[in-house]
């Protein structure tokens, strides 16, 4: 993918899908007319640089104007917007969990405390996501409004103007293999979650029967000793999720070495909760009872049931992200002309 084809892919994607081909033709267009017909790098330069910045010109073509914050700063402003919301989000929803759990006294049912927490985190993400848009907002209405330079040329996000330069520094990610700050996110929820499950199984995973407007804890299904046999494994795979869920997050992008590294995770986690699951006492004396009379089945069929559906539903998940790690690895990142 040469200048010409980066400098329209800077264009179109600030603008809506659905214009973004017919524009993307123009362009190309466009810009062929104003090249001879041996052009150089320096020829395709200078038909860029009359052009502009690829976010002066696409604010041509949409149908609404940038004046929020003003042209200016508009783009470096939805950049860092974009940048910052997502890691604000995570860092508050996994705060919040934390407080909860450390807070915990064992009085109620951890699933009423889940809820809860599904509520609140709901809230506590669109509160950060308001102050980050406010605050930011304001910082960049004083910014410009301080500025000595009325030059209306958009800056970049190293505060410069544009040049067509920059676009060797753009390394142009296909959807596919782009790692969205949303799957970033999920990432970091999920690992809450199954540590959430694993570290409080006594007190959330068992038999509930409804009592009023709350649940009421009847039974657990997992023998906690038996877990926590294994936590400090499972605290290092904990971490090893999160570090690579933020490595992710700065990377953008699938990666062999990032697919490499998401198998070893992968593999590892399997194995550790293989070993876990597969113990014999896992579960419970009392619950084995509960379910086995409820169901009619024998104490062994219960087992081979639950610990049998765990194990499998890990090792085809695992089997799915390794291999999905690895095909958006391969999509190659710039298009070959």
């Amino acid at each position: 993918m040469d200048l010409i084809e980066i400098y329209i892919e800077e264009v179109i994607r600030r603008l809506p899908e659905k214009n973004r081909e017919d524009i993307g033709m123009e362009l190309r267009s466009t810009i062929k007319d104003m090249l001879p017909d041996d052009y150089t790098e320096d020829d395709m330069k200078l038909a860029l640089e009359k052009l502009g910045n690829p976010a002066t010109l696409a604010s041509r073509y949409r149908d609404q104007p940038m004046h929020l914050i003003g042209p200016r700063y508009f783009d470096l402003y939805l950049s860092l917007l974009k940048m910052i919301l997502p890691i604000a989000a995570v860092i508050s929803l996994l705060s919040m969990i934390t407080e909860h759990i450390i807070g915990f006294n064992g009085e109620e049912a951890v699933m009423n405390l889940v809820l809860d927490m599904i509520g609140i985190g709901i809230w506590r993400v669109l509160e950060t996501s308001l102050q980050v848009f406010f605050w930011l907002t304001i910082a960049f209405a004083i910014l410009e409004r301080i500025d000595k330079v009325k030059d209306t040329k958009p800056l970049t996000t190293s505060f410069q103007l544009w040049t067509p330069d920059d676009l060797k520094n753009i390394s142009y990610i296909p959807k596919k293999k782009a790692i969205t700050k949303c799957e970033v996110f999920g990432s970091l929820l999920w690992t809450a979650i199954w540590a959430t499950l694993y570290f409080y199984a006594n007190h959330l995973l068992g038999v509930y029967q409804g009592g009023g407007n709350r649940l009421e804890f009847i039974t657990s299904a997992m023998n906690q000793d038996i877990l926590l046999k294994y936590w400090p494994i499972v605290v290092v795979i904990i971490g090893a999720e999160i570090t690579f869920a933020l490595y992710q997050l700065i990377k953008g992008q699938w990666t062999k070495n990032m697919a490499i590294i998401n198998s070893i995770i992968e593999i590892l986690a399997t194995v550790v909760f293989i070993v876990v699951f597969s113990h014999p006492d896992l579960l419970n004396k009392e619950f084995i009872l509960y379910m086995t009379d409820l169901f009619s089945i024998t104490a062994l069929q219960l087992k081979v049931w639950i610990t049998g559906g765990i194990i499998s539903i890990c090792i085809v998940f695992a089997v799915i992200h390794i291999f999905d790690g690895f095909r958006k690895s391969r999509i190659p990142n710039r298009k070959e002309l």
